[in-house]
């Protein structure tokens, strides 16, 4: 590099496309599919990682404020286990917006009615609160037995015990 001006020696010019920094937007992302499966898997530790590859955390190219992340499948997720007493000592806690409107219910509660709903709020729950979050939660799709339905885009299995 040379002085931009004789008289100012510590002023360079500078060549300003080699220092752009690459962000990953919707359309750049390299999206893979997964399949997890819960049986057995400890719901806290298991949803925290799922939600840090739906939001692509793991990529070299993690961008913030856009939807980089990947597609999970999750079967078995009514074989979930919580250490402890969690099971039934636990209440998740919800608001129906009116007056009196509260709702305390347990885990093994949640369960009986939908298998499903106790892995999609523990992972809602570590997912930003914004329209990112929601859009990133499209992207998973949990089922309570073996089967999915999501064949035909060829998803390779994710042992959460290799990830941090």
């Amino acid at each position: 590099m040379q002085p931009f001006y004789k008289g100012l020696k510590n002023i360079y010019i500078v060549d300003t496309l080699s220092y752009k920094t690459l962000s990953a937007n919707k359309e750049t992302a390299n999206k893979q599919w997964f399949v997890v499966d819960a049986d057995g898997q400890t719901l806290g530790r298991m949803a925290s990682k799922i939600a840090k590859v739906l939001r692509g955390k793991y990529k070299t190219n993690f961008t913030p404020h856009a939807d980089c992340g990947d597609y999970v499948i999750i079967i078995n997720a009514g074989k979930i286990v919580m250490t402890g007493n969690k099971m039934q000592d636990r209440r998740i806690f919800s608001h129906t917006g009116y007056p009196g409107g509260q709702k305390r219910i347990s885990p093994t509660e949640m369960l009986s009615k939908d298998e499903t709903s106790v892995v999609k709020h523990a992972i809602r729950g570590m997912l930003p609160k914004t329209k990112l979050g929601a859009a990133i939660l499209k992207n998973c799709y949990i089922y309570a037995g073996t089967e999915h339905e999501q064949e035909a885009q060829k998803p390779t299995n994710l042992n959460l015990n290799d990830l941090k």
